[in-house]
């Protein structure tokens, strides 16, 4: 059963190194963190697991990573600077602040109760900055709230440099910066986050079909890094709550321990942001006029056959320009963490009434593969020898391995079961003659005697899923 008490992985979190409190020393700042030795590598790995499937593997992919500073018209050509808003009420005694549509009671106070609570206003979210030396008009920027904005605006820059057709997609993963009125529940809502992010072009009247599948392209994905399908809702968002942007959007909600909360969002996106950057290219007459039926100048659209029977048959005919529509599947890295650290998290009670808490994450995610550890940690030919079989381990490039000189094996099991090292490796007095070794299996606890030999081909199976 996953874990219900977020208290309690926060405090295994910070124990055992996966996230601290940002600027913690003074007091702290809310809604940031900073992500320790296991938690920058859990976090790695998630990311290069959505990499590895959504680029890698298919073929219809390419990458980018865009600034994370961007361009204020770029925003209000998006629609960021009008529509990018929270609802926020403050309340008059106590001087807290609130987002209405997050309350159980909108005119009541979360924090002292009090109803008397300013009337709800409009709050933009974008961190707004100074750009260059110089202030004022002019020299104001944003710190992006999404990724996505620098796909759009680079469209053409792909499509030009890889002569890609649709549909095709663009994937990026990267920081984005959302200051939210009230930051909560440890990583789930911050206001410094990562996104992985694709943006997926498609010939308008091909969008619905493209979004049902990718739907289930994003549950497989879910599921392959330890996120069960049975613990994900699909919320079909009602049409008064779509973005402004939005045809259709799927929300993925995961049941977190303060209830059911999205993961992912997968947006049918339509011509909206592709179509607005486009006409204001033909404002600033960088292409010509564009109106809304003629597309033949815009510099953000494809060009098609006419005829697409006879372009196949190399028959030249009349062509015409469209501007795809674009599907957006957009999932939080933090929120990725989050549910796969409450995937894994497990206690179990053991013979003769102890017990140990295990995170049982798929092996590619776990921030350390496998530890090697020396039975004694005062004797120098086990300690060498423990060393040597580790960086054999590390030259696989399957991840972190740990080389683990505490010397009490005991303990170790139990501090590797609660950081989720699938493997431990014992090096003992044996070791040195029948060049074997003890490997432990962190979910069954069983034991097995392993040839050096064979060490590395078996590390590298268990942590490839082989």
């Amino acid at each position: 059963m996953p874990i219900q008490d977020m208290k309690t992985l926060v405090a295994l979190c910070q124990r055992r190194g996966f996230i601290f409190q940002s600027a913690d020393i003074y007091g702290g700042m809310k809604g940031l963190y900073d992500f320790g030795p296991l938690g920058v590598e859990l976090k790695n790995n998630i990311k290069a697991a959505w990499w590895r499937a959504m680029v890698y593997a298919r073929d219809d992919m390419e990458g980018l990573d865009g600034a994370i500073i961007g361009h204020p018209l770029m925003f209000k050509y998006s629609g960021h600077t009008e529509t990018f808003n929270d609802p926020l009420t403050e309340c008059l005694d106590c001087q807290a602040r609130m987002r209405t549509d997050k309350m159980a009671d909108p005119s009541v106070c979360e924090t002292c109760g009090s109803k008397n609570l300013l009337p709800p206003r409009a709050f933009n979210m974008m961190f707004k900055m100074q750009y260059g030396p110089t202030e004022g008009s002019g020299s104001e920027a944003y710190l992006r709230p999404e990724t996505a904005q620098h796909i759009f605006t680079n469209f053409k820059n792909v499509l030009d440099t890889t002569s890609r057709k649709l549909p095709f997609g663009i994937a990026q993963m990267g920081k984005a910066y959302r200051n939210e009125i009230i930051a909560r529940n440890f990583i789930f809502r911050v206001r410094e986050f990562e996104q992985m992010e694709i943006e997926y072009f498609v010939m308008p009247g091909q969008d619905e079909a493209a979004h049902e599948a990718w739907l289930e392209t994003r549950l497989a994905w879910w599921e392959s890094i330890g996120v069960s399908r049975s613990r994900i809702k699909i919320k079909d968002v009602a049409k008064g709550d779509l973005a402004h942007y939005s045809k259709r959007t799927y929300d993925l909600e995961y049941a977190f321990p303060h209830g059911y909360d999205e993961i992912e969002g997968i947006a049918n996106r339509t011509d909206f942001d592709l179509g607005n950057h486009t006409k204001h290219q033909a404002e600033l007459n960088l292409t010509a006029k564009v109106t809304p039926n003629n597309h033949s100048n815009a510099r953000l659209a494809v060009q098609i056959d006419e005829d697409p029977e006879a372009a196949a048959k190399g028959i030249n005919g009349p062509k015409r320009w469209v501007v795809p529509f674009v599907i957006e599947p957009s999932a939080g890295v933090e929120r990725a963490m989050l549910a796969v650290l409450c995937e894994a998290y497990t206690e179990e009670a053991l013979e003769g009434g102890d017990s140990r808490t295990v995170l049982k994450f798929k092996p590619h995610l776990a921030p350390i593969k496998a530890a090697v550890m020396p039975l004694a940690r005062n004797k120098p030919e086990l300690v060498a020898k423990a060393q040597e079989l580790k960086n054999s381990l590390q030259k696989l490039g399957l991840g972190r391995i740990m080389l683990d000189t505490s010397g009490n094996v005991g303990k170790a099991y139990r501090k590797h079961d609660e950081v989720g090292t699938p493997l431990c490796i014992t090096v003992d007095f044996d070791s040195l003659t029948d060049q074997q070794v003890t490997v432990r299996d962190r979910d069954t606890m069983t034991q097995i005697r392993l040839p050096i030999a064979e060490l590395n081909a078996y590390v590298r199976g268990v942590v490839e899923g082989n």
